[in-house]
């Protein structure tokens, strides 16, 4: 008897409607094989399957076993086929009704003794679930709350394959999880450090505030000590809330790379802190079958690259496409995959290999090839596509010391939200969210100038040799200092200001 039981699988970050067909033969050897590209987790399925239907008192079919995972040329990966292939061959057998599982998706893996574990990828499978107006959806508790974000789909939480067989039977019925609006779990998160810990480097401090608001990449630089590192770490203490379309982009990421576990959803915005030790596919994503680098599991949050210096050059000039492009496509011989990066890149580097490279007080040891060599690692179009340059010099023994209270980060955040709400009216009629993701014609079209900033625009062009990406960025950079400061149209001193981030690398 033939059985057709809906499953799903991703292929990036997109979910793919897998048919698992079962045969159960009249007759013939007692076999089980598994076709359709499966890999050597799925096709370790037969002995989990089998075993696991042994092990709840159900009877496994004494014949020939066919199991097809349709269609056939797409590559299947994971333990998520188990739980399909398990009611496949119920039903095939007899033991579960067949109208029972129209209009159903089943994934999930299984233990020897029958009980559901935990897969990856729920999101995008229960969203691609609802897309197909598929109404219910049976999956390991603890998954559940995953695929309860979608709307239009019924959740059945699994705990075991007997609990199972008994719902689909009609015996005893499972009760579908409650759906889980997004809007009531967002809260203010709780953060290690604070703006107003942070002595002095009141520029840097509005660097980065700048950076908040507009969705801009920063590049610290200064000599050890001086608080760049605790700058970066208090930077993730004033951006703004996710809305519930980014929870959903990024619990998606976090899904498919299995990293979700306990945690269910994201809800803060990701802060990802690489060593520089990191290889270039684990900063980019990649492998053969292709998973999301840190690039990736940035998305919409903070890639911070302390040391930027010491990271290898090749590892470093992978970054430039995604800094342009917001996405990074990734190409294997058996496809391409492309995963989103919109992030915010916040690096932080040393003047020179011993560090000390312009301090009033302590000179620098280096030798000047050594210095050049050091310089050399982050080129020039690297450079060009970093927004803000800041250099961070050592605190002031009084501002050290003193009871000075800063603004904190709660205080800032309130005005970099506002920046936000800003940004959100000007491109409601467009995919950009924000100022530092404006294309050309985006620029042409929202920002204005006034005559006086355009006059000190054509003079830094000229007298700066500023580059065309360099310029844009610069406009970029006054609108989000505009809209900080509430007013509708880019001044020369929002021009002024844009370009004193821009001097540094050129």
């Amino acid at each position: 008897m033939l059985a057709k039981i809906l499953s799903g699988t991703t292929i990036g970050l997109e979910g793919t409607l897998i048919d698992v067909e079962v045969d159960v033969a009249n007759r013939g050897f007692p076999t089980f094989t598994i076709v359709g590209l499966p890999s050597k987790a799925v096709d370790e399925a037969k002995d989990r399957v089998r075993t696991a239907i042994v092990n709840t008192s159900f009877e496994a079919p004494d014949s020939r076993i066919t199991v097809n995972l349709a269609p056939a040329d797409i590559p299947k990966e994971g333990s998520r086929f188990d739980l399909p292939m398990a009611i496949g061959i119920l039903v095939a057998s007899g033991m579960v009704k067949k109208e029972a599982v129209t209009d159903s998706l089943f994934i999930g893996e299984l233990s020897l003794e029958g009980k559901l574990r935990q897969v990856s990828g729920v999101i995008s499978i229960a969203l691609l679930a609802e897309k197909q107006k598929i109404k219910k959806i049976y999956l390991p508790l603890g998954n559940a709350q995953e695929a309860a974000l979608v709307e239009n789909l019924e959740v059945y939480p699994v705990y075991n394959l007997v609990d199972l067989v008994l719902h689909l039977n009609g015996n005893k019925l499972l009760e579908p999880f409650p759906k889980i609006k997004v809007e009531e779990l967002i809260a203010e998160g709780k953060y290690d450090f604070d703006f107003c810990d942070i002595r002095g480097q009141e520029q840097a401090k509005r660097a980065l505030m700048i950076a908040a608001a507009g969705f801009h990449n920063v590049h610290l630089k200064g000599v050890p000590g001086a608080g760049k590192t605790m700058l970066s770490r208090a930077f993730p203490s004033i951006l703004p809330n996710m809305d519930r379309e980014e929870i959903l982009e990024v619990s998606k990421i976090y899904s498919v790379a299995g990293l979700l576990k306990d945690k269910y959803f994201v809800l803060t915005r990701p802060f990802r802190s690489p060593h520089h030790t990191t290889s270039r596919i684990g900063l980019i994503g990649g492998g053969s079958w292709p998973a999301p680098g840190e690039v990736s599991l940035a998305h919409r949050g903070v890639l911070f690259l302390d040391e930027f210096s010491e990271f290898p050059r090749s590892v470093l000039e992978a970054l430039r496409q995604p800094l342009e492009d917001g996405r990074i496509t990734i190409s294997r011989a058996l496809g391409s995959v492309t995963f989103p990066c919109r992030f915010i890149l916040l690096a932080a580097s040393n003047p020179c290999p011993c560090g000390y490279l312009g301090h009033p007080k302590k000179n620098c040891r280096c030798l000047p090839g050594a210095i050049i060599k050091y310089k050399k690692k982050l080129s020039g179009p690297l450079l060009d596509r970093i927004d803000l340059h800041v250099d961070v010099p050592p605190v002031d023994e009084e501002k050290l010391i003193s009871n000075f209270q800063a603004e904190s980060s709660d205080e800032i955040r309130k005005k970099i939200s506002q920046a936000r709400k800003i940004q959100v009216k000007r491109f409601k009629e467009i995919r950009t969210k924000t100022n530092g993701e404006m294309g050309t014609n985006d620029i042409k079209k929202y920002c204005f100038l006034t005559k006086e900033a355009v006059t000190l625009s054509k003079q830094a062009i000229s007298q700066l040799s500023l580059s065309a990406r360099s310029y844009f960025k610069v406009i970029k950079i006054g609108q989000t200092i505009a809209d900080l400061e509430g007013e509708e149209k880019i001044n020369e001193s929002h021009i002024a200001e844009a370009l004193q981030y821009r001097i540094k690398d050129e």
